[in-house]
């Protein structure tokens, strides 16, 4: 009997150690209530912001990788076209389909001919087509 211990003392008899401190609950009178939070809505308000603020992210990269696909595709088409100058930068071009089905650059506007005309393009200071 001399092994029993007082009601207010936290023996854990399978570890054999006091354990007071590790529990998720008052041990005594004298303790602080402990009370859990309920914090599911804040993990809910986190989690959209962080998924809205990715896919916001994501969007905005998105458009900016389209752009840069685009403008590749169109210095690939110039590049691969026909043109017997040197172009300048800053100056404006137009590509057009000729009847042969081969596409040139020139200078001429696309008012001032008969052949298809593709697009506009100007060439920046980063020898970067542009279209306009």
């Amino acid at each position: 009997m001399s092994d029993k211990k007082p009601d207010n003392v936290v023996f854990n008899e399978e570890n054999n150690t006091y354990d007071a401190h590790l529990k998720p609950y008052a041990t005594s009178v004298g303790a602080p209530v402990i009370t859990v939070e309920d914090t599911v809505a804040w993990k809910n308000r986190s989690v959209n912001k962080v998924n809205h603020k990715i896919k916001s992210k994501f969007l905005e990269l998105k458009v900016e990788y389209d752009k840069m696909l685009e403008e590749y595709e169109y210095n690939k088409l110039i590049l691969s076209s026909k043109f017997s100058f040197e172009p300048i930068i800053g100056e404006k071009y137009h590509l057009y389909i000729n009847s042969k089905e081969e596409n040139f650059l020139s200078l001429i506007a696309p008012n001032e001919c008969n052949f298809k005309c593709i697009g506009s393009f100007y060439l920046d200071s980063g020898l970067i087509w542009k279209k306009i």
